[in-house]
């Protein structure tokens, strides 16, 4: 898509701080972070939203998916836990879908947010 700005993005016409890339995907910085760790899970096959996926893209959104705890693991947010039992650490992934459910660029990404809290003040 000409003007889609993750295309643009996997295309190296705009420029991104990557962390991460494989045949499939590609991962950045995102350049509004909502906290420490805020990075940008994207297919390099253009797909607009979660609603556009189909039973065909089952293996994409599991690579996606998949990739989510190793980024977090590298990016010093996995969940963790101590020797008495306690969890700590962690990490939240969420997907905008569509006007309504918050989406600014159209093209399918998961969000990677993670890091000590409060994030900016932010409630995601």
């Amino acid at each position: 898509m000409e003007n889609c700005l993750f295309c643009k993005i996997v295309a190296d016409q705009v420029h991104s701080q990557k962390v991460y890339e494989n045949d499939d995907l590609l991962v950045f910085k995102d350049i509004f972070p909502a906290a420490p760790v805020h990075l940008l899970i994207v297919p390099k096959r253009h797909i607009a939203t979660l609603s556009n996926c189909t039973g065909s893209d089952a293996e994409l959104l599991g690579k996606m998916l998949a990739l989510v705890p190793v980024l977090a693991e590298q990016q010093g947010c996995a969940v963790k836990v101590d020797e008495a039992g306690n969890h700590y650490g962690g990490f939240k992934t969420l997907i905008n879908s569509g006007p309504d459910g918050g989406q600014e660029v159209y093209h399918l990404h998961i969000h990677l947010i993670g890091g000590p809290k409060p994030w900016n003040g932010k409630n995601i």
